[in-house]
């Protein structure tokens, strides 16, 4: 990741990508976190949290120290991989858009505690597109208009470009887009 924001809590450091991290429907999504701290340490724990807009934050799993213990409902598709404090989401479902709260306790002479929020996008793959003809025919010679229809079933951010003989088609007095 190019982009790290620190979050630093009293001899606490915890790291995490700064930018929203894209996943795609259907496989793994790895959520790197990093964590340091410079104080003695008896307990460490890590807990993970998930948070959708207008709604409250669902627990998924935690861990102390790399003993984990994951919330049953989500256990076969959330894992935390020790001794950093790094998720793995698999398989990602376009459900899992939101925010990902990482929140870590270390425990030596007294607590100390940082947490950071990951923002995650779920992209679908586009689908291969299928374009109808209207007049079904497509023959028009001279006169009148032909429309060329493109439909693409699944897929999230979709752009549709037109291209003529490896060109790309610009709207003017022969072509129209709608």
């Amino acid at each position: 990741f190019s982009h790290f924001y620190a979050g630093i809590c009293s001899a606490l450091k915890l790291t995490v990508p700064s930018h929203t991290i894209h996943g795609i429907e259907g496989q793994p999504l790895h959520l790197t976190v990093d964590y340091n701290y410079n104080a003695t340490a008896s307990e460490i724990q890590i807990i993970w949290l998930f948070e959708k807009s207008q709604s409250n934050p669902k627990y998924l799993l935690g861990s102390v120290n790399q003993r984990v213990v994951p919330d049953l409902e989500y256990q076969h598709k959330f894992t935390l991989i020790p001794p950093n404090a790094s998720l793995r989401i698999n398989p990602l479902h376009i459900s899992d858009e939101g925010n990902y709260i990482v929140k870590v306790n270390v425990r030596g002479n007294g607590t100390i505690a940082a947490s950071q929020k990951i923002q995650v996008a779920v992209d679908v793959p586009v689908t291969k597109p299928t374009v109808h003809t209207e007049p079904s025919s497509g023959v028009v010679e001279y006169v009148g208009n032909i429309t060329l229809k493109c439909i693409v079933d699944r897929g999230t951010r979709v752009a549709y470009q037109w291209m003529k003989n490896g060109k790309r088609l610009h709207a003017g007095p022969n072509y129209t887009f709608s």
